[in-house]
């Protein structure tokens, strides 16, 4: 069985504000992150990359470490403060981009962004360094309490605002908020993803559904010593059971609430 570590970043700053603050990692701890990954010859892969490899399309293999680092929604941080630790590193990396986030998305605008966004410049930027963009949803909702067509609509104009904004093809694809279901990973395989991401807090293996991925969070918490025993595989249940149980219980809770609001006839 093939294990890749897959880490799931959001805002890298000094200063985030309230609510990016949990998951916000400093810039010199991401740089101390990148260094390890390095200097213990890790293999980085974008997403889509691993998903091809593990496919053996084109002759690819999978590396005896492969790292995968993502980023989710599209902080203009990534721009200012991850991005160039990651060309220092030459790592490249997947950021799932919320299409109705965008600082400029004009009149796309859809949701509420929790800090300041990629513009598409700086988007297409990123993409032009070997940063692979993703699909995040258009306005970030919890696509496993929507209509179906509701869902339909926020998997492709996403999709498709990406793809002709960025000017490349969008094949993977992060769940907002780790949320999705049977129905929901089917519409997405209908929209054209091949790849999608959750969270769950464990080491992905190539046993895994392509559309449930799991990824391990990093945040201001992690420690490098966490950090590194994560990355190495070495007592991730434990280092993440608190995540993990909640996970869980609001699994429960969610499937619970969706199953009356169809009975309800809401969805």
């Amino acid at each position: 069985m093939t294990r890749i570590p897959i880490l799931m970043y959001h805002s890298v700053s000094d200063t985030p504000n309230k609510e990016t603050s949990p998951h916000a990692v400093r810039p010199s701890d991401l740089a101390e992150q990148l260094a390890y990954l390095s200097e213990s010859g890790f293999t980085p892969l974008t997403l889509g990359d691993l998903v091809a490899s593990l496919n053996h399309n084109n002759g690819r293999s999978i590396p005896d470490k492969p790292i995968v680092v993502t980023f989710d929604d599209g902080y203009a941080d990534f721009h200012s403060h991850a991005l160039p630790l990651l060309e220092r590193h030459k790592f490249p990396a997947t950021v799932f981009l919320t299409s109705g986030w965008v600082s400029d998305a004009g009149s796309d605008a859809a949701g509420r962004p929790l800090d300041r966004m990629l513009s598409w410049g700086q988007a297409r930027e990123a993409a032009q360094t070997g940063i692979e963009i993703g699909g995040h949803s258009h306005s970030h909702p919890q696509l496993d309490q929507l209509r179906t067509e509701e869902l339909r609509q926020e998997l492709r104009r996403n999709k498709g605002l990406l793809e002709e904004k960025i000017g490349a093809p969008v094949a993977t694809m992060a769940y907002p908020y780790g949320y999705s279901s049977a129905r929901v990973r089917q519409e997405v395989r209908k929209a054209g993803y091949f790849a999608a991401c959750a969270v769950n807090n464990t080491i992905a293996a190539d046993r895994h559904d392509m559309l449930a991925i799991p990824r391990l969070t990093v945040g201001k918490g992690t420690t490098i010593a966490m950090f590194r025993r994560a990355v190495e595989g070495s007592a991730v249940p434990l280092i993440y059971l608190r995540e993990r149980i909640l996970t869980k219980g609001y699994a429960v809770v969610r499937r619970t609430r969706y199953g009356l609001q169809r009975v309800r006839g809401n969805v």
